[in-house]
């Protein structure tokens, strides 16, 4: 039987995860500063069990690594040298197969679409989409079909939108356009992953906010729903539940809740909510949500069933500073991990930083959401990061009295939240972050002793 802890809720057994944190390798120069804006190594990607990651340096040099998860292994696909462009010129790297696809920033062609298959020959510019040195917008990617499918819109100028969607195979002529949405539209700021297929809204104030479907192929683009007849706000935070997407988005004074499992008949709402609400998660059939009274600066969460049938309160949180000056909460981050929620929650302040920022979980219950710490950053660049690591359990950053912030884990109780490794030691911070899972180790980067940010791993066999 599964014990349980004082708290009252199930601990899982011990397991290997996370093992001892380890510095994978250096890639960047000692010395070339830990600043918030880096420079470090980002955008790590799993591509079929090998990690892909990029590095950018102040001088405008970027290069994309790969590795197989040793020091030796860890080696430079292709260096790029400094040139006169955006920063950072290597960017938002996405696996499709054993290739993956990023957008690089060169002075003749602008920031295009690159692919690679992990060797520097097979490193290339995909096709100039944007001919001459203008740069290329992606406002959504995803693989289909082996594929790479994304959304291009360009022609920003009033009144002169167009919305397009592509796909790729990573050459030039398997680069090709099999959708175009004219002018009429500009695409919303959500987009939703439901099974096989790529969910986007399109919006304009003749035809209104519109749900559209694509899987890949022109036959496969579909109008969805018209979800209504004006322009509508989108919220960024979207969700899923098992196979169906969430999203919210604002009608007036109203805050609309909705599901949908890419059909028409699966496209309804959920419930409305007279303020704006925010989406935390799902946990089995119900969705939760969070919203602030106005009055009392406290946050209260509520659930709804993914069926219908109307919302109802599970609890609310604490503030100790209600009744200062704009002392309100807010979310920062959220994650689904197993049967938890977990959430960090900021109380404000009158300048741009918070006072208190404290990591919350919750089962869905009112005796099963618990705070579990209070020291998250209270920086306004740097929002601790959190991410689930599976059945329950979670990594996030805090600070103790005798270190500043360094990675911490998680079972989801009290007892079981505890400091993971002090990469910095002393007063100086790692600000780890950029957490994500190839096979059974977690990578991430962090500030260490070379005074740069380094890329780190924690064993964290799935279980």
């Amino acid at each position: 039987m599964t014990p349980r802890t004082a708290e009252g809720t199930r601990e899982a057994p011990l397991h290997a995860c996370p093992g001892p944190a380890s510095r994978l390798k250096i890639v960047i120069p000692p010395g070339s500063g830990t600043s918030i804006t880096g420079p470090y190594p980002e955008w790590f990607v799993d591509v079929r069990g090998t990690l892909y990651f990029a590095t950018n340096l102040s001088d405008g040099s970027a290069t994309l690594w790969r590795s197989n998860g040793t020091e030796a292994g860890t080696v430079p696909v292709k260096a790029f040298p400094a040139a006169q462009v955006a920063s950072p010129p290597l960017r938002n790297l996405f696996p499709v197969g054993n290739q993956v696809f990023f957008q690089f920033d060169e002075p003749g062609t602008g920031r295009e679409l690159w692919v690679s298959n992990g060797t520097e020959a097979g490193t290339h510019l995909v096709k100039d989409l944007t001919p001459g040195p203008e740069d290329t917008y992606l406002a959504a990617v995803a693989e289909q079909r082996g594929k790479l499918t994304f959304l291009r819109q360009w022609g920003f100028a009033p009144g002169n939108p167009q919305v397009e969607l592509w796909r790729s195979d990573g050459t030039d002529a398997g680069t090709v356009r099999f959708a175009n949405f004219g002018t009429a539209s500009m695409l919303g700021n959500v987009t939703l992953r439901v099974g096989d297929n790529l969910l986007f809204f399109l919006i304009s104030p003749e035809q209104g906010t519109a749900l559209w479907r694509t899987d890949g192929t022109a036959s496969g683009t579909v109008l969805v729903k018209k979800v209504d007849a004006q322009v509508v706000y989108f919220y960024s935070t979207t969700g899923q539940a098992g196979a169906v997407g969430l999203f919210l988005f604002n009608d007036g004074a109203n805050t609309e809740v909705w599901k949908t499992d890419g059909t028409a008949s699966g496209t309804v709402r959920l419930d409305a909510f007279g303020k704006p609400v925010f989406l935390l998660g799902a946990l089995d059939d119900t969705v939760y949500v969070a919203s602030v009274d106005s009055e009392t600066a406290l946050m209260r969460i509520q659930s709804l069933s993914l069926a219908g049938g109307g919302k109802a309160s599970v609890t609310t949180l604490p503030n100790p500073y209600a009744g200062q000056e704009a002392a309100y909460p807010y979310l920062q981050q959220m994650a689904v991990s197993g049967d938890r929620l977990y959430f960090s929650v900021a109380i404000a302040t009158l300048g741009p930083a918070p006072r208190l920022v404290t990591l919350w979980v919750s089962d869905g219950t009112a005796a099963g959401t618990r705070a579990l710490s209070n020291g998250l950053s209270l920086g306004d660049e740097y929002y601790s990061p959190l991410f689930p690591t599976g059945a329950g359990d979670a990594l996030f950053v805090a600070a103790t009295s005798g270190s500043d912030h360094e990675p911490w884990f998680t079972r989801g109780t009290v007892a079981t939240t505890r400091p993971l490794v002090d990469i910095r030691p002393g007063p100086a911070s790692s600000r780890a972050d950029g957490f994500t899972r190839v096979g059974d180790r977690i990578y991430f980067r962090a500030a260490d002793d070379t005074d740069s940010y380094q890329p780190w791993f924690i064993p964290c066999p799935d279980r």
